[in-house]
């Protein structure tokens, strides 16, 4: 970013997400101060670009969040759509080495760019550049990639860093026989915590909605919307509290059996749960599992 005049024989600039400050006379002119001049603290041109850094950073944390959606969604993205927001640095950061998937299903890339024309350019798992022009991609969530290990084992040997985390997500593949009635997972209910209030806390630091007396998190799953929750006690309860079981609803709230449960849905939710339960006390010399 340029750097603008500001109050007499300054200059600031945002650097690295931050107002940064230089001296424009003297002997020291251009030399990047090591911190902000009281006088320029308060001076208009420096509190706005303190509002355009909250604003860039609201924006970087609101691409990465459509990305994920689109991946935990398994929702087809217009490719012309890619091509539109590459431009932008935080859509460019957010998507640049995601896995797509393009019209053959099993052909993985690693997204390097995409082009005005609407043309996308991978890395293939056999670490050649192609050129991909279909009309849709989809970010795929791991659990649906076939031989995920291959994949991470490649994009390690790429030294590729991804700013979503997919590839190297926590996945749980749904039993291939569960109950047949069933529509709750116990796996890691039991957790206890000090108060519901850090609990609930803990959910929505990890970026899940708390609604009532649950945790939850949406996920479109084989054509359908499906909601995953984890009960975490009656809301202002203030003492003790544990994590309960992990069921699955549909669209009307409806309890989804766990043989109807999607893969995606089953990892999500899974993933939810493990996350919430490892935040319990622990006591010393008690069970670590």
């Amino acid at each position: 970013m340029a750097w603008l005049a500001a109050g007499e024989g300054y200059e600031i600039a945002l650097v690295e997400g931050k107002v940064a400050a230089r001296s424009a006379t003297g002997r020291t002119a251009g030399r990047q101060l090591k911190t902000l001049p009281k006088a320029l603290r308060d001076h208009p041109e420096v509190d706005r670009l303190r509002r355009l850094a909250e604003w860039l950073d609201r924006h970087e944390a609101a691409c990465v969040a459509q990305v994920d959606t689109w991946m935990v969604s398994s929702l087809p993205v217009p490719t012309a759509l890619l091509a539109r927001v590459w431009p932008d640095e935080a859509w460019q950061s957010a998507l640049r080495d995601i896995a797509v998937v393009g019209d053959d299903p099993d052909e993985v890339g690693f997204l390097r760019d995409a082009t005005a024309g609407g043309e996308l350019k991978v890395v293939n798992l056999d670490g050649e550049t192609v050129r991909l022009s279909p009309l849709t991609v989809t970010l795929p969530h791991p659990v649906l990639l076939p031989d995920l290990d291959d994949v991470r084992d490649f994009a390690a040997e790429l030294g590729i860093v991804q700013r979503v985390e997919q590839i190297h997500r926590p996945t749980w593949v749904k039993p291939e026989a569960p109950a047949a009635t069933a529509t709750e997972v116990r796996d890691y209910a039991g957790g206890v915590f000090a108060s519901r209030f850090g609990l609930a806390a803990r959910a929505t630091g990890l970026g899940y909605r708390v609604s009532g007396g649950y945790a939850t998190c949406k996920v479109r799953d084989t054509g359908r919307g499906t909601e995953a929750a984890v009960w975490i006690g009656e809301p202002y309860y203030e003492d003790e509290t544990s994590t309960g079981a992990l069921s699955w609803h549909d669209e009307n709230g409806r309890a989804v059996r766990l043989t109807e449960v999607g893969p995606v849905a089953w990892s999500e939710g899974m993933r939810m749960a493990a996350a919430l339960y490892a935040g319990r006390k622990i006591e010393e010399g008690g069970d670590a599992r």
